[in-house]
């Protein structure tokens, strides 16, 4: 067999392996590596790389020991898993740089962090003045959290003593001149109340790139052409979008209801809106 195709055979059974083997480690980010978690990576890496290359009869032998790594380092998340002081020596344990506002010089040079380095991390919190701290702890991973005074943090809607209704995720419904009619429902919507808010924007779909739904129900649109400038909504074309979404929401309740009678209820209600906005249509788009 020529080596280029054993090559790529061999490549081949690599790339199957490391991607079972990484399967079976499960999956971190990177800055969520323990020390040992990130040399392991590096050598199945360096091993699986090794494998289509070794030309010999036993480049098998390179499996063997992608293998051993692997099954050590289950073995040691494992052990991680169900031991606390495993976990704190391996992984090592958080370390408190600042307490009360005071920072802790001898910590500090415990892990070998200069006041520079501190002060990066801490503008990566927005966080520019030390006075501000109150506490910060450097975790395993490297990452520095920090806790403000209470009069430093940003002033939140609970603080104010304000009540905050529930938002719901926004939903792309036109992607690339298509209507997504799965994630139309799953805001309550339908086809007919998204072609009226186009109708609003003075939009044709197919020179929509994207259509968002926010927790509002209220429609960005981006499209192809950014020359073009959407045109604001119009109070007659609104007052149809509302009737529209009043009848999509019926038609929504009956589906999502068990109860019969209430189901017959809607449903009829639905008809009776529907008859309604066809009705007053041609008097709200004029």
């Amino acid at each position: 067999m020529p080596d280029w195709i054993t090559v790529a055979l061999r490549t081949l059974v690599a790339i199957i392996i490391l991607f079972v083997l990484t399967k079976l480690l499960g999956k971190r980010q990177v800055n969520q590596l323990s020390l040992f978690e990130y040399i392991t990576g590096i050598t199945i890496g360096s091993l699986a790389a090794y494998i289509p290359l070794e030309m010999g009869e036993k480049w098998h032998l390179g499996i063997v020991s992608l293998a051993i790594w692997a099954a050590v380092a289950f073995g040691i998340e494992l052990l991680q898993l169900k031991s606390k002081k495993a976990r704190e020596w391996l992984d090592g344990k958080a370390t408190i740089l600042i307490k009360n506002g005071k920072v802790l010089e001898d910590n500090l040079k415990k892990e070998r962090i200069t006041i520079e380095e501190m002060m990066a991390q801490l503008r990566n919190k927005n966080i520019f003045n030390v006075s501000d701290v109150e506490f910060a702890v450097m975790e395993a991973n490297g990452n520095i959290n920090v806790l403000p005074y209470k009069d430093r943090r940003p002033v939140t809607a609970k603080m104010l003593g304000l009540q905050v209704g529930h938002e719901d995720e926004p939903h792309v419904v036109i992607e690339d001149g298509a209507i997504l009619d799965e994630e139309l429902a799953t805001r309550g919507l339908n086809r007919g109340w998204l072609q009226t808010e186009l109708e609003k924007q003075g939009v044709a779909l197919e020179n929509v790139f994207i259509g968002q739904v926010d927790s509002d129900g209220q429609l960005y649109t981006d499209l192809y052409d950014d020359q073009i400038q959407i045109q604001p909504p119009q109070e007659k074309a609104k007052l149809l979008a509302t009737l529209k979404k009043c009848e999509a929401d019926l038609e929504m309740f009956s589906l999502s209801t068990d109860d019969e009678q209430a189901k017959k209820l809607y449903e009829q209600s639905s008809h009776q809106l529907q008859k309604v906005i066809k009705e007053i249509k041609p008097q709200l788009i004029s």
